[in-house]
């Protein structure tokens, strides 16, 4: 099922600028840097009695249609509303229309600047100052479910509304693809990293155990020598990252989290990880590493996947692959690819492999500006809400799905032929999977439909190999410190100093590169930001609760 968060990833829009680091500071967006201006409170008395058990969008009675403006900071994002079945769901049952507007970081900015601002705003930066400063411009939503809508306490986490609390005790900004220590627990939340290798490759070595560096390598080479037009080994597109073996490798071998005292934790410097680089070296010198893997972009991976033109990789975000997974599964019976235990940690650490965090990905405000907040809060709750969740990934009960008596629910076999051979008719009737400001894959475990079958054994793979990085999460420094300038720099001597590694000609250039890399660190505040990112990973386990 198409989902927009899987095929960008949480990172794959940039967030608020510096530009709005000085405007929110000198105007204090709506009303003033004290905060000190009123929402627009308005009345319900005729309209509705709030009710605790009862979401008000089923209460409320007022007869016009409520216009609301909703300002999504990204240009990708798809501005119809009410045209396919889920927007036009949204849009009876709500009696709302809402105006989608657009655009990066500039149009974000003539907000703040003084231009009219919409009823609702999502952005993607949970460290942005649009983010911090939310107090100044929106309105908390504590007090607008007490005014309005009681119901959100029920389908909205208390541990997500803890973590996004500010310093007056209030939350302003709720996110999707939250995933908390009960998600986690829950088992529904699937795993997105695997190593996989193509079924026939697999069989036809004698289904090899490849756990230690020496294995590895190895295999690598038989695979060379039996399979020679396919590539040994790959990996997602490095682009100006380090693709799937920068933070993905470290969780797959269980790179701990933090240091022994609770401290932060350099993972790019540990012993494990770096044996591990060192025997990807190795490969790559015996030629079953291609120079192309490091200068392909995302569309030249992807058509690799495709075409299963590797025999393994490391895989980071498998749903996002899913729909190139399925392809070449269906054209390829018998040669499907599928997820093994592959590389293990030197040390004995199990995975930690990563999902969605509790920060989430798009994260949704209500203006002070808002000319209904009361209907406003509403669409907040609908969507959170199960009706809502189903709705955005389902669709409407007897035209999209129907219910088994399991309760499980699977899409009409019409909808299911749309959705395998014609995505963009898809797309544009049922928008099924795509609608995501509250998004959570937990509502993916109601359907066999939520993901293509090519993924399903690596996400059964990796059961019970989840581990919440919540810890670590908005631990780098504030934007427009020099210690954020100088943690920018060294990311990026990062990214450079991992691929140089990874192609040394030998020991002693994979050495050299590692040692240039250390003394940038240490030129660069890199003791101020470890303190830095200490403290922060203190006060998230203060939030949560976490000893």
């Amino acid at each position: 099922m198409f989902n927009i968060h899987r095929v960008l990833g949480k990172r794959g829009v940039k967030g608020c600028a510096a530009l709005l680091t000085a405007v929110l500071m000198i105007t204090g967006c709506s009303g003033g840097s004290d905060g000190s201006s009123e929402a627009n409170w308005v009345s319900i008395e005729n309209r509705y009695t709030v009710d605790p058990e009862k979401p008000a969008w089923q209460l409320d009675k007022k007869e016009e249609v409520t216009d609301l403006t909703w300002y999504v900071n990204a240009d990708w994002w798809n501005t119809d509303f009410g045209k396919d079945i889920v927007t036009k769901k949204i849009k009876e049952d709500l009696n709302i229309n809402i105006k989608f507007i657009t655009g990066d970081d500039t149009k974000l900015n003539t907000f703040f600047a003084g231009g009219d601002m919409p009823d609702l705003l999502t952005v993607f930066d949970s460290n942005s100052q649009v983010v911090s400063k939310a107090s100044t411009w929106a309105i908390p939503l504590n007090d607008l479910a007490e005014k309005y809508d009681p119901y959100f306490n029920k389908v909205a986490a208390a541990d997500t509304m803890k973590w996004f609390q500010q310093e007056d005790g209030k939350t302003y900004g709720y996110p999707n693809y939250s995933n908390t220590q009960a998600d986690y627990d829950s088992g529904n939340i699937p795993a997105k990293t695997a190593f996989i290798i193509r079924k026939d490759v697999y069989e036809a070595l004698g289904s090899p155990v490849m756990g230690t560096p020496e294995q590895f390598q190895s295999v690598m080479k038989q695979i060379k020598e039996k399979f020679p037009s396919l590539i040994p080994f790959g990996f997602n597109a490095i682009g100006g990252g380090t693709g799937s073996l920068g933070d993905a490798l470290q969780d797959f071998i269980g790179v701990p989290l933090e240091a022994a005292n609770g401290e932060f934790y350099d993972r790019n410097l540990d012993e494990d990880y770096l044996t591990w680089l060192k025997t990807l070296n190795a490969v790559y010198r015996d030629g079953n590493i291609s120079d192309d893997s490091f200068a392909d972009d995302g569309t030249a991976f992807e058509e690799k996947v495709k075409s299963g033109k590797y025999a393994a990789m490391l895989l980071d975000g498998t749903p996002q692959q899913g729909g190139n997974l399925q392809i070449y599964m269906s054209d390829n019976e018998g040669k499907e690819y599928i997820a093994i235990d592959g590389p293990q940690s030197t040390k004995g650490n199990a995975p930690t492999l990563n999902q969605s965090g509790i920060t989430g990905w798009m994260i949704n405000f209500i203006s002070k500006d808002a000319k209904d907040p009361a209907k406003a809060m509403q669409v907040f709750t609908y969507l959170l809400s199960e009706e809502g969740q189903i709705l955005m990934n389902y669709g409407v009960e007897g035209e999209t799905f129907k219910k088994k008596a399991d309760g499980t629910v699977e899409l009409l076999p019409a909808v299911k032929d749309m959705q395998l051979h014609n995505a963009d008719q898809f797309k544009k009737d049922y928008r099924l999977g795509e609608f995501m400001f509250f998004g959570h894959d937990r509502h993916k475990a109601l359907s066999a439909d939520a993901f293509p079958e090519a993924i399903k054994q690596m996400q059964t793979w990796g059961k019970g190999k989840l581990t919440p990085h919540f810890i670590l999460e908005n631990i780098n420094p504030n934007l427009g410190t020099p210690e954020a300038r100088a943690l920018s720099a060294i990311n990026t001597k990062w990214n450079s100093t991992l691929v140089s590694m990874l192609r040394s000609k030998d020991d002693a250039s994979f050495d050299n590169a590692l040692a240039a890399y250390q003394s940038f660190l240490e030129e660069n505040r890199w003791p101020d930001i470890v303190k830095i990112r200490s403290e922060k990973m203190k006060q998230n386990k203060e939030k949560l609760g976490m000893q």
